[in-house]
């Protein structure tokens, strides 16, 4: 492996810019307002010709208080030490892969536009992509995948 992600597409790659991307500055935001993940709120946004247009951000089934601080401490999948990006269906806590920003994002592109090739997604909240999300972005048509500077060390777990 000569990357340092646990899984990446032959012939993709991740580019990175700076939170205060206009992009990934409204995609920070999109996560922080709308990721029900208390754990690890991610948000992607789908931009094509220079305009955002698609959204996303992860949910967790959890929707009460106590549960989501329940699964702060007691992640099934953190305590059995399963690997970042596999057996969601493990822990009602994390999101699954069908809810992922990146795959609601894509999802809701196409219904506003239908074909959404050549377009670009922004990733805010985590390092890198699960192999479902890649399989969501590259049937959709999107072309570069953008992480924000730092996304490693700022939310590698």
């Amino acid at each position: 492996m000569t990357h340092p992600y646990p899984y990446l597409p032959e012939g993709r790659k991740f580019i990175y810019v700076p939170v205060s991307n206009p992009f990934m500055a409204e995609t920070k935001r999109y996560t922080l307002e709308f990721s029900t993940d208390s754990k690890q709120p991610t948000g992607a946004t789908v931009v094509k010709d220079g305009k955002i247009i698609g959204y996303g951000a992860n949910q967790s089934r959890l929707r009460k208080q106590w549960l989501k601080n329940l699964h702060n401490k007691f992640c099934i999948r953190k305590m059995f030490h399963i690997k970042s990006g596999t057996k969601y269906y493990l822990c009602p806590g994390c999101a699954s892969s069908k809810m992922h920003s990146e795959p609601r994002a894509v999802k809701d592109a196409q219904n506003k536009i239908g074909d959404i090739s050549g377009s670009d997604l922004y990733h805010w909240g985590h390092w890198w992509c699960c192999k479902p999300c890649w399989d969501s972005m590259i049937a959709g048509g999107i072309r570069n995948v953008y992480l924000v500077e730092g996304a490693t060390e700022q939310f590698k777990r």
